[in-house]
């Protein structure tokens, strides 16, 4: 985690169990292809599980997700574009996108002083 808040990381290639429902699992496995520097939505999760009207579950599945930054939920944005859900807060989730985007994308939530 060191190398990925240093910039040095942009993939983790560390083994992972994960530990949940097949429906879980395969909404985690969707999330480790939203690669660094970019996001994605629910719907488009959904769809890339071939379940487009599991946008709801896709949703508690990304908030279960007990290996955040490695498994990279924060990449999962509302359709919109605005910043939604992060069990780490939206603060947090905004400078993860900002480390990762280079820029300051999000400027509706301020960062914390």
């Amino acid at each position: 985690l060191d190398e990925y808040f240093k910039e040095n990381r942009i993939e983790f290639d560390v083994p992972i169990q994960m530990v949940g429902t097949d429906f879980q699992k395969s909404v985690w496995k969707a999330l480790l292809k939203v690669a660094y520097g970019t996001t994605s939505t629910y719907l488009q999760l959904a769809k890339d599980i071939n379940n487009e009207k599991a946008v709801r579950a896709v949703a508690g599945a990304n908030g279960a997700n007990a290996i955040a930054i490695i498994i990279p939920c924060h990449r999962i944005i509302g359709s919109s574009g605005e910043l939604v859900g992060y069990a780490g807060g939206l603060p947090t989730k905004k400078r993860l996108l900002t480390l990762e985007q280079k820029q300051e994308l999000y400027t509706q939530i301020p960062l914390p002083i």
